[in-house]
């Protein structure tokens, strides 16, 4: 699965993966979402990051680089 909307480039937001075309890290997204759901609490949106986490440990997700 290639991630089209994803870009890594060290010499952009030192290198952390962002939405292509722009200086938004993906870390800032997830940040985003979480403040548009106020109902999640820290507990919920933790669970929810523990999970995605063990599930992109058990395949490996390639993400497209920029030359």
């Amino acid at each position: 699965m290639a991630f089209a909307r994803i870009s890594i480039d060290h010499q952009i937001m030192g290198g952390a993966p962002c939405i292509a075309g722009t200086r938004i890290p993906v870390a800032t997204v997830v940040a985003m979402v979480a403040e548009e759901f106020p109902q999640l609490n820290v507990e919920d949106i933790h669970e929810a990051l523990l999970y995605a986490a063990a599930a992109v440990r058990e395949r490996e997700l390639p993400l497209r680089t920029t030359a």
